[in-house]
């Protein structure tokens, strides 16, 4: 079994196409397929059920697929490994994060490690918790900046970056609003503004409200902080965001919340095998966080 091989492999996987996967990875059709039918020999078994419109992972393409992308990862940390013993960084840096990331200024970092370590490729994408996860799973993303979820998975490393407590967003004219705190069973029967499930803190507010037996109506779904408060503002419902967004705009009201303070974790989260680049990265992120890195330009 050939590494170019497995590479066919998943560009077709990814794909579903072999003429956009020889696109891709800039071969002829005709070559990627002979290596796809050699892998498939070599393994004994069919790794794609091809039809004429359309191609799909046969049983055994699936059980192959993240082992092939675990074996192309360890592949790309080893080469990291050498390349930062010789003091370069090369290959390409996949980063996931919330939408919302208050413990350090991405962009910011990501643009000073661009400035440091020019021949390494930053990829960036936002999307919720569970996604984000997944993907560093799956060998796509080398690491994800996520809120910490009651189950996460036993083959991820996560550490914490930060905790803050939520708090009660509401209308300017709310009830709630002149208030200096607010018990979580007032808020039966209100209408609710919240991200999509498992985007941002939206899991949060679910298990802090069904534990607090408060039964509620999510009634505007975004996933977009300065749209949640939007609406909160124009009075469509409230939120339980966390603490950090008391910056974010003047048309709303936050309000504390009485009793044992819910609160959101925000972390990292990487493979097993961290590659060269994000080592660095979280080297730097912590930089960040205590203030020592300097701005890029």
């Amino acid at each position: 079994m050939e590494l170019r091989q497995l590479e066919y492999f998943l560009a077709v996987a990814d794909e579903c196409h072999f003429t956009r996967a020889a696109r891709r990875m800039h071969v002829s059709q005709s070559g990627l397929s002979a290596s796809i039918r050699a892998l498939e020999v070599e393994l004994g078994a069919p790794l794609f059920l091809r039809t004429t419109r359309q191609v799909e992972l046969t049983q055994a393409g699936r059980a192959l697929l993240p082992e092939a992308r675990r074996a192309l990862t360890s592949i790309d940390s080893a080469r990291d490994a050498v390349a930062a013993v010789q003091g370069l960084l090369r290959g390409t840096l996949s980063v996931g994060s919330l939408q919302c990331l208050h413990v350090v200024h991405l962009p910011a970092v990501l643009a000073r490690f661009h400035e440091i370590h020019p021949g390494v490729e930053i990829r960036m994408r936002q999307s919720g918790n569970a996604e984000l996860v997944e993907e560093v799973r799956a060998g796509r993303l080398d690491l994800a900046f996520v809120t910490r979820q009651p189950k996460m998975a036993d083959d991820v490393r996560v550490s914490t970056l930060a905790t803050e407590p939520l708090m009660l967003a509401c209308a300017l004219g709310s009830p709630f609003a002149d208030r200096d705190s607010v018990g979580l069973e007032e808020l039966a029967g209100l209408p609710f503004v919240d991200f999509n499930p498992e985007w941002g803190t939206r899991d949060v507010a679910d298990r802090t409200l069904a534990a607090a037996g408060v039964e509620r109506r999510v009634a505007v779904e975004v996933n977009d902080v300065h749209s949640l408060l939007d609406f909160v503002g124009f009075g469509l419902g409230v939120a339980l965001v966390p603490q950090s967004f008391v910056v974010k705009t003047n048309s709303a009201c936050f309000v504390g919340l009485r009793g044992d303070l819910p609160v959101a974790e925000t972390v990292v989260v990487t493979s097993n095998t961290v590659s060269a680049a994000a080592s660095v990265l979280l080297d730097m992120v912590a930089e960040a966080k205590s203030g020592r890195l300097r701005a890029a330009g």
